[in-house]
């Protein structure tokens, strides 16, 4: 079903009649589409949840294309970004185009979906500026990134879900929180596979987040647990580029304080409520899709 999706989402890239756009899209990676799948296995094969797939995925592609352009992000799942090949005012007219293709087919398909979906893109946007005024100082308030990342990540991932349950006919809440805890883990994995990884791994330099400003939730943890003088020098190390020392220190005091392992513990208490939703309402397969999540290498 999968592939009916690509189909779609490329039979709209040709319906706007522009060559350029269409081989600008063929350039972007398309990513293990988890949106997509979760669509379809919760509302099946209808040509309503194709539509709703397809256009959820043009939505996440501009907002990936977006990022990248806020981030100065040169690599996208290992490949040259856009903005970096073509310049930054092509990545962000391409988003551009498919959020608002994607907002006019939502228009064909449910008006309670595109509710739905709508409302997770005002929420992302938000996610966004969020990402940029908390990346201008060290962030020590853990409440500020969980909504961070609610709004940024786990919003597009709960309304999937949701939207998906609507088109269905089933209980709209236990697939609604499903979707946003496996998007609050899905983000804070990935926050913890910045530090874990390597850069070839990664497809960017280790430690890249701090770099840029990121205060994620194991450099907030890993405050908590330090002394004063200690403190001091992790904020230093905030958003500047960082020697292999300064890394290594990092890494070091990680591993002290088990930060990791806190971190990792957290993001399974989500998918274990995630999985338990859906085992309450026999849904073996998006049970499995949340245990992949959390078993993603370190």
């Amino acid at each position: 079903m999968l592939s009916a999706v690509e189909r779609k989402i490329e039979q709209y890239i040709a319906q706007l009649g522009d060559k350029e756009v269409d081989r600008l899209y063929q350039k972007l990676p398309h990513g293990k589409r988890l949106r997509a799948k979760l669509i379809l296995k919760i509302a099946g094969g209808s040509l309503k949840a194709i539509k709703t797939a397809a256009v959820v995925e043009m939505i996440h592609a501009a907002s990936l294309l977006h990022d990248d352009v806020i981030d100065d992000a040169y690599t996208r799942r290992n490949k040259p970004s856009i903005n970096a090949i073509y310049g930054d005012k092509i990545a962000i007219m391409l988003g551009d185009i498919l959020y608002s293709k994607g907002f006019y087919e939502l228009n064909d398909i449910d008006k309670n979906v595109s509710k739905v979906i709508s409302n997770a893109v005002t929420q992302l946007s938000l996610g966004e500026l969020n990402d940029v005024l908390l990346s201008k100082s060290f962030n020590r308030d853990k409440s500020l990134y969980m909504k961070m990342i609610y709004q940024k990540t786990a919003s597009l991932i709960e309304a999937s879900s949701e939207a998906a349950a609507l088109l269905a006919g089933k209980r709209v809440e236990p697939y609604r929180i499903y979707g946003r805890n496996l998007g609050l883990a899905f983000q804070m994995i990935d926050d913890l596979l910045d530090i874990t990884s390597d850069s070839k791994t990664l497809g960017k330099p280790a430690l890249h987040d701090f770099v840029e400003g990121k205060t994620t939730l194991p450099y907030i943890y890993l405050y908590e647990s330090l002394s004063l003088e200690d403190r001091d020098i992790l904020v230093s190390f905030h958003a500047k580029r960082l020697s292999i020392k300064e890394e290594e220190w990092i890494k070091t005091q990680m591993q002290k304080y088990h930060i990791i392992e806190r971190s990792y513990g957290e993001a399974k208490l989500l998918i274990d409520e995630a999985i338990e939703m859906m085992q309450n309402v026999e849904e073996e397969a998006l049970s499995s899709i949340a245990k992949d999540m959390i078993d993603r290498s370190f």
